[in-house]
């Protein structure tokens, strides 16, 4: 039995080997996070949530004015549903900003 035993014990020591490879590999993931831009300089959560405010306050009126552009050329309410859902667009995105707003940025 002593002989089919590869020299480990794997009582408490570490193998240094492993340790230099988890802080290379720690190394090499961070990295490559700067270099896809997942994380930058400046780039944070805080460039996230700019983005997600951006895209409210084009999106929420946009998808109304379409949507209800749609729905009045459907109905022949020639401007009525078209106000009506881009006043709910621009509500629905100052709401969900106000959410955004709540967040920590970091």
């Amino acid at each position: 039995m002593g002989n089919d035993d590869p020299g480990q014990d794997g009582l408490d020591r570490e193998d240094p080997r492993i340790t230099s490879l988890n802080k290379r590999l720690d190394a090499a993931k961070r990295d490559e996070a700067i270099k896809s831009g997942k994380v930058g300089e400046g780039q944070g959560k805080g460039y996230s949530q700019g983005n997600r405010v951006l895209s409210q306050l084009i999106g929420g009126p946009v998808g109304g004015a379409v949507i209800g552009w749609l729905l009045d050329r459907l109905f022949g309410t020639s401007p009525v549903l078209l106000l009506a859902l881009m006043a709910l667009g621009i509500v629905v995105a100052f709401r969900n900003i106000i959410r955004i707003s709540g967040e920590r940025p970091e």
